[in-house]
């Protein structure tokens, strides 16, 4: 009766009575998901955050070694500059040395040779200081073989009878830091002779 009241009323104010909804056509809930897709995601997941735990760990790892190699770097190259001022001291005291021949060191006084003798001393003990710290000498002998390397070639000496590019004489004497060169000796070496066969003719 209520119903028939309703559209009575509606007919009335000119509105067209709209039928009610069904039950049966009410929206149902949302399905369940599928537990398989849910696992497949978290799977997906947890391999993702895997990928980037590793690839992080491996990161701070390439960052601590490469600290822990330029922290010995530091150790072992860091007083470079000065070692290299320092061979020019060695150099000096080698100079004062040689200054004497053996002859006028032995008519020498006794105080002059007490001054040959702490100069000695003390560019030893230089050298040993220079070894401790990773500071070796390169001394060619005349007769080795020139290497671009380690030597630098000051001038070239003609009619020594070696083979072109060999040391015939050392100017001053070289040195590494760790497994890197401070400072190239500096050599003189053997020219080629003319029509040995080593000279080499650039005319045209």
């Amino acid at each position: 009766m209520s119903d028939q009241n309703n559209e009575d009323e509606a007919a009335a104010m000119g509105v067209a009575p709209q039928p009610l909804p069904d039950a049966a056509e009410q929206p149902a809930g949302e399905a369940e998901p599928d537990p398989f897709v849910v696992l497949q995601a978290l799977q997906a997941e947890n391999a993702d955050l895997k990928d980037k735990l590793l690839r992080a760990v491996a990161e701070a790892e390439n960052v601590r070694r490469r600290a822990e190699r330029d922290r010995q770097d530091a150790a072992r190259y860091g007083a470079a500059n000065f070692a290299r001022d320092m061979v020019q001291v060695s150099d000096n005291l080698r100079r004062a040395i040689a200054t004497l021949n053996p002859e006028e060191r032995e008519a020498a006084s006794a105080t002059v040779k007490a001054l040959i003798e702490g100069v000695e001393v003390t560019e030893r003990q230089l050298l040993a200081t220079f070894e401790r710290h990773g500071i070796k000498e390169i001394t060619p002998a005349p007769g080795d073989r020139f290497d671009a390397n380690l030597h630098e070639a000051m001038f070239e000496v003609p009619g020594t009878g070696q083979p072109a590019g060999t040391v015939v004489h050392v100017v001053e004497a070289g040195y590494t830091i760790g497994d890197r060169l401070l400072r190239a000796a500096r050599v003189g070496v053997a020219k080629a002779d003319e029509g040995n066969g080593a000279h080499v003719d650039t005319k045209v």
